[in-house]
């Protein structure tokens, strides 16, 4: 998986910041019982929802690791448009589709 290369260069220069989110990151996966395809799909909508072009993009390569299909990908960026209106469903279709096959 390719990161941005601001990412990369703050995870290299603040080793322990990095390292700290990490390990919320895993916490906050194990907090629940939610099991993975399920957390990746909240996280991608939580994504969407607040319109992080980036984080669109590491979550849907994310998905697709865990097993998620392209079209479950562009369903999720599509039940955007009642909550987010038509504008963001349109942005977070573009961005999932981005990252497809």
């Amino acid at each position: 998986m390719s990161f941005p290369e601001a990412y990369q260069n703050l995870r290299a220069r603040y080793p322990d910041l990095a390292a700290a989110y990490d390990a919320l990151g895993d916490a906050a996966h194990q907090a629940g019982p939610l099991p993975e395809r399920e957390r990746r799909l909240v996280k991608l909508a939580l994504a969407i929802g607040a319109g992080l072009e980036g984080a669109v993009h590491s979550h849907t390569r994310k998905a697709l690791e865990a097993g998620l299909t392209p079209d479950e990908l562009r369903h999720a960026a599509l039940l955007a448009v009642t909550t987010l209106g038509l504008p963001a469903a349109v942005r977070a279709l573009s961005w999932v589709e981005d990252e497809l096959p």
